[in-house]
C-alpha cells in the first residue's frame, strides 16, 4: 500500500474505539490518550466525533461507546457465511457432549468468536460472538496458531503481553512454540486451566475443501468435572465428526 493511500485520521479513530473493552466500558480522554499511545487533542477529538455520530456517549467527562457501534461488527458477522454455517453444527455437538462448543479467528495476536453454544457458564467471563481472548493460552488460540508459518506464529506470541493468567499458563516463547509443534502434529489442542481456574478445553482446526485453515472449534469443560487425561477420549470423536462435516461447506 501507498503512503498516500493510508487514512491516518481514519486508524486513529480505530484504536481509539478499541481502548474500550469489558474491563474500561467508560473512559476520560486522557485514558483514552494513555491506552492509544495518541496525544490528548487528537484523542479529544476523535472522542467527540464518535460522539457526534452516535457511536459514544460523553457525560461531561466520561465516554462510552453506544449501540450504534455494533453495526460495525454486525457488519462482519452478516457478510461472512461462517457463523451461519458453524452454528447448527456447534448446536449438535454441544447437546451431544453436554458441554459448551465454540468456533473463532485469528485475529491479530487474538480470536474472536463468531459462534458459540452454551451448555453451561464455565468461565468468570461471558463469551458471545465478538468476544476476544489471547491467543497464546487459549485452545482455539494454540490450533490457529499452529496453522501459520513457524517464523509468523514467533512474531504473533512475541508481540502478545504473554500474562500469567494463572499458575498454569505457559508464557515463555520457546516453550509455546514447542506447544504448537504438537499441536501441529497431533491436529488438536488441550488446554489445561491456562487460561482460567477450573477451566478445561479442548480444540480442532477447521479447514475449508483446499485444505486451508479458516477457523477453530472448541470444547469447554469444568476441571473438576472432566480429567485433564480424558479430554481426548470424551470430546475429540465427536469434534472429528464436525470438523469432517463442515469441510465440504467451508470455502
Amino acid at each position: 500500500m501507498r503512503e498516500t493511500d493510508f487514512v491516518g485520521g481514519f486508524a486513529k479513530g480505530l484504536k481509539v474505539i478499541e481502548a474500550f473493552g469489558e474491563a474500561q466500558p467508560r473512559l476520560t480522554i486522557s485514558e483514552v490518550a494513555r491506552a492509544t499511545g495518541l496525544d490528548r487533542a487528537t484523542a479529544r477529538r476523535c472522542l467527540l466525533t464518535l460522539s457526534e455520530l452516535g457511536y459514544a456517549h460523553f457525560d461531561g467527562k466520561f465516554f462510552e461507546l453506544t449501540p450504534r457501534i455494533l453495526r460495525l461488527g454486525h457488519a462482519y458477522l452478516s457478510a461472512t457465511p461462517l457463523p451461519r454455517l458453524v452454528q447448527p453444527h456447534l448446536d449438535r455437538l454441544s447437546e451431544a457432549v453436554g458441554q459448551s462448543a465454540s468456533a473463532s479467528v485469528l485475529d491479530g495476536t487474538d480470536i474472536v468468536y463468531v459462534a458459540r453454544a452454551a451448555q453451561k457458564r464455565v468461565m468468570s467471563i461471558s463469551l458471545v460472538p465478538g468476544s476476544r481472548l489471547p491467543a497464546y493460552c487459549a485452545s482455539m488460540g494454540r490450533v490457529l496458531l499452529a496453522s501459520l508459518p513457524e517464523a509468523e506464529a514467533r512474531a504473533r506470541i512475541m508481540a502478545t503481553d504473554r500474562k500469567a493468567n494463572t499458575e498454569h499458563t505457559r508464557t515463555d516463547p520457546d516453550e509455546l512454540m514447542a506447544e504448537l509443534v504438537r499441536v501441529r502434529s497431533q491436529g488438536f489442542a488441550v488446554i489445561d486451566q491456562e487460561l482460567e481456574i477450573g477451566l478445561r478445553s479442548i480444540a480442532v482446526p477447521l479447514e475449508d475443501a483446499r485444505g486451508r485453515v479458516v477457523a477453530a472449534l472448541n470444547v469447554g469443560a469444568p476441571a473438576a468435572a472432566v480429567p485433564v487425561e480424558e479430554m481426548t477420549s470424551r470430546f475429540l470423536p465427536a469434534m472429528r465428526e464436525v470438523q469432517a462435516a463442515l469441510r465440504s461447506l467451508l470455502q
